[in-house]
């Protein structure tokens, strides 16, 4: 898969349409510091070291409960994009 892949697949999405995935424990969270393109790159390439690395960080990891609630309560809008079988999520900024 290529960057400009990632990117036209890279949609706003509403919370509750990703319930689901977090369901399926699927989704996985990227902070907004990083930019969510080069994190599913990594992914896709096998990059374990820097993935590790930003999970270290606690900037990319398993979406939690509490941060699926507080979407779900504020019917929040996030980035999302599918790097199989994950779909990656980033709240969307004000």
């Amino acid at each position: 898969m290529l960057k400009e892949e990632l990117i036209r697949e890279t949609a706003k999405i509403g919370w509750q349409e990703l319930e689901r995935f977090f369901a399926n424990g699927t989704t996985i969270y990227v902070a907004p510091e990083l930019d969510m393109i080069d994190v599913a790159w990594e992914i896709c390439q096998d990059n374990k070291e820097q993935v590790q690395a930003w999970m270290a960080a606690g900037q990319v990891g398993q979406v939690s409960d509490e941060q699926a609630a507080t979407w779900l309560e504020t019917d929040a809008l996030v980035w999302s994009v599918v790097v199989k079988p994950w779909v990656l999520v980033q709240p969307v900024s004000n």
